[in-house]
């Protein structure tokens, strides 16, 4: 096993205390630096970076962010929330690291949409029918994979497929 322990602290976004939401950083007893290519081979990190070895990861409108000996989660609801993706992440750690000799690594983020190709494709009218208050944010939410094209009442024709179209190209799976 090659993380078995760690130490974890709850705080509110440096940028604004007033946020409802918490962060997490998960100081790791052990350097998982040699994990994180097969880590992100199998979960399709939407970052990877060699140098310090880091890999980010967008799960549930979350950003996790794994480094070779810290653990960074953002907009988490509480401590518990926190302890739970802790757990699956320590645990699919360990369980790439053991299987490493079957996983092909990967030194690469996830190809994403490009934010103004999406909102060029957008009706932008800021009508709030999608329940966001204006279409760059509804825009960012598709870049994301929170949101889809047949997600805006107000996107219709051709405007739509375009969307759609380039969209596709895109894997929001994982």
């Amino acid at each position: 096993m090659l993380l078995e322990s760690y130490s974890k602290r709850i705080t509110r976004p440096d940028c604004n205390h007033s946020f409802e939401s918490v962060v997490c950083i998960a100081s790791l007893d052990s350097d998982v630096g040699e994990a994180l290519p097969y880590l992100n081979a199998e979960l399709g990190g939407i970052e990877y970076h060699k140098d310090p070895p880091t890999v980010m990861f967008r799960v549930n409108n979350r950003i996790i962010k794994v480094g070779a000996r810290e653990i960074a989660i953002n907009a988490l609801a509480d401590e518990a929330e926190a302890d739970k993706i802790l757990t699956w992440m320590i645990r699919e750690i360990n369980r790439v690291w053991e299987e490493k000799d079957s996983i092909t690594p990967c030194y690469e983020g996830k190809k994403s949409p490009l934010f103004l190709e999406i909102l060029k494709r957008l009706p932008k009218t800021n009508c709030k029918k999608c329940g966001q208050p204006t279409c760059m944010v509804f825009a960012n939410l598709v870049r994301e994979g929170g949101k889809g094209a047949e997600d805006c009442p107000e996107l219709t024709g051709e405007k739509l497929e375009s969307l759609q179209d380039y969209l596709a190209d895109f894997d929001f799976d994982a």
